[in-house]
């Protein structure tokens, strides 16, 4: 009884390092991707092949919902997917950055935020416009001499 426990352990152990030791599977190019996926992650395609794993597999992920989504928010998914893809590295990695800053707040801040955000989208482009050019620069944030500005919108990166 104990060879046999000592055999089960054994080959647990012997297992479970082969598995660790594994590489990480390859995530798919563009072209080896269903043209479904294709169909719904075509603002990416440019660039599909220079995306990190994680990346790839966050997008195969949408796309494997979408065909379930609302047809609202298959739209509000592609306008994103569009947005995102034409955003710059930058700006890319500093709206990951406000999305995680965001992550962290208190819920009640978060809706606090997300409130403000409803009001602002509501506003006609004129006064938009206005707000966003009254931002003050960094240096005068720093100074402590921050003029009203738009807020962040609550969802301000891409997941």
């Amino acid at each position: 009884m104990a060879k046999a426990l000592l055999a089960i352990a054994l080959w647990l152990c012997i297992s479970f390092s082969a598995f660790a030791a594994a590489p990480p599977k390859k995530q798919p190019s563009w072209a080896e991707l269903p043209p479904g996926q294709q169909e719904v992650l075509a603002p990416l395609a440019s660039e599909w092949d220079q995306l990190e794993p994680q990346r790839k597999r966050k997008w195969i992920g949408i796309a494997k919902r979408y065909p379930t989504m609302q047809a609202d928010e298959q739209a509000r998914v592609q306008k994103r997917m569009q947005n995102w893809a034409k955003l710059t590295p930058a700006q890319r990695s500093a709206a990951r950055e406000r999305y995680k800053k965001l992550e962290k707040l208190p819920p009640e801040k978060r809706q606090t935020l997300r409130e403000e955000w409803d009001q602002y989208t509501k506003l006609p482009e004129d006064q938009r416009k206005q707000l966003r050019a009254s931002k003050a620069p960094k240096s005068a944030a720093k100074a402590g001499t921050k003029p009203p500005t738009a807020p962040t919108p609550p969802a301000a990166a891409a997941k």
